[in-house]
């Protein structure tokens, strides 16, 4: 990690960039290719960009019902366990947010309300690889099902063999997830935002990936698809102060590290004796992880900062706005009062964000490269559509129709007050 001590607030944007995502028209110009091809030619091309991309070929791009029986037998009960447990704090979690609908009377005779409706169609993306996510399935099937959505597509990359990791298949199960697709990619972005013969077009898209899969969410946006929000690689800000452990600060670190190459790691404190310390047990802890070349590549574009005061801390932080904030401090509920922009806050010395990526209840889909902004973490309501109502009665359309006329009249909408003149004109008939 790069050790820097007091910077100078005139350079405080330079250490707040991320690690850059390479040329971004030319990334942009291959996902488009890609949109084109699926668009146009649908199973046929999707099935071309899967041997390319993922070295297998396909006959059938989605999974059996057989595949689906005998994922089971292949999971540990253990892990099993695990995540019945962590599906069942989800759930708690996510159903206190079910919005209540209410009815007000603006004035009388004149009634309003709003009912929440789910997405009809939705496409979860879950990132195959060296660790599939099927946390990631949980953190966005759970929501999608407490919405109520008629319909779910889950894309995943296929294995060199064909199948798909058992581990995603008992969980998409156990949520009750039967259309799966063996697709991964900027690809399986694509024939989720149009439909192939054999994956259904959907609504809204949601779930993490590399730059092409992001770079294909937001193109999928101008096809009329919505996104859950433009997710990049994971990131994590701890701030300490002198009474953290510099093990528990160097594990946060590294969890978060070894996510993938293009990851970033972020320590600001005001200790420099703990600066020094989380330094050299990051290093004693990278040495005897599995994923240590991917941590390692990570921690390249890491930092740990020493700044002058806690209020230094907070507001670079807020600047930064990290998808994870872990507050290593004596008084962290306290400082987490001042915090504005994060994905999702964790407080103290014994909430490590680990728990939040798999079980403590939260979502661990969550916003990076900054954007925590201006938009929130997946919840229960990145599943639904919010539509207004009104019904006027005889009082109300005397009561607020001279209001409608006068406003529609100034602004030259004359249209707009006959609506309500020829109205008025009838009570009084």
């Amino acid at each position: 990690m790069q050790l820097i001590r007091y910077p100078d607030m005139a350079g405080w944007p330079a250490l707040q960039q991320r690690a850059a995502a390479g040329e971004a028209r030319e990334l942009e110009e291959r996902v488009a290719t890609i949109f084109a091809e699926v668009r146009e030619r649908g199973d046929e091309a999707l099935r071309e960009y899967t041997a390319r991309f993922d070295g297998v070929t396909l006959s059938d791009l989605r999974v059996r019902p057989e595949e689906m029986a005998g994922a089971a037998a292949l999971v540990p009960a253990a892990l099993q366990a695990a995540i019945r447990q962590a599906h069942a704090n989800l759930e708690k979690f996510h159903q206190l947010q079910r919005p209540v609908e209410e009815r007000i009377e603006t004035m009388p005779g004149v009634e309003c309300w709003r009912r929440a409706v789910p997405v009809q169609r939705v496409g979860l993306y879950i990132p195959g690889g060296s660790a599939p996510l099927f946390s990631t399935l949980l953190m966005l099937g759970v929501p999608a099902r407490l919405a109520e959505c008629p319909d779910i597509v889950l894309c995943t990359p296929p294995a060199p063999d064909g199948s798909v990791n058992p581990i995603i298949l008992f969980t998409a199960q156990l949520l009750g997830i039967t259309t799966i697709i063996k697709a991964g990619g900027a690809q399986a972005i694509a024939a989720l935002s149009g439909g192939t013969e054999s994956v259904p077009g959907v609504d809204k898209i949601f779930g993490p990936g590399n730059r092409y899969v992001t770079a294909a969410k937001q193109l999928a946006t101008r096809y009329g698809v919505a996104i859950d929000m433009p997710a990049g690689p994971s990131e994590v800000l701890v701030i300490a102060d002198e009474t953290a452990n510099p093990a528990f600060v160097a594990a946060d670190l590294l969890s978060q590290a070894e996510h993938g190459p293009d990851s970033q790691v972020i320590l600001l404190t005001t200790s420099d004796a703990l600066l020094v310390a989380v330094t050299q047990e990051v290093e004693r802890q990278l040495a005897t992880l599995p994923r240590r070349e991917v941590a390692a590549l990570a921690l390249r574009e890491s930092r740990a900062i020493l700044l002058r005061t806690p209020e230094e801390m907070l507001f670079f932080s807020n600047q930064y706005a990290p998808e994870h904030l872990i507050l290593a401090l004596e008084e962290a509920e306290v400082f987490s009062v001042g915090v504005t922009s994060a994905g999702s806050v964790f407080l103290g010395h014994l909430t490590p964000e680990a728990a939040g990526d798999y079980a403590s209840g939260t979502n661990h889909t969550l916003p990076t490269n900054g954007y925590a902004r201006n938009y929130s973490g997946v919840s229960l309501d990145s599943f639904l559509k919010k539509i207004t109502f009104q019904r006027l009665t005889p009082e109300g359309l005397r009561n607020v129709g001279p209001v409608v006329e006068t406003m529609a009249e100034a602004e030259g909408l004359h249209a707009h007050a006959r609506a309500v003149t020829l109205r008025l004109e009838s009570l009084g008939n």
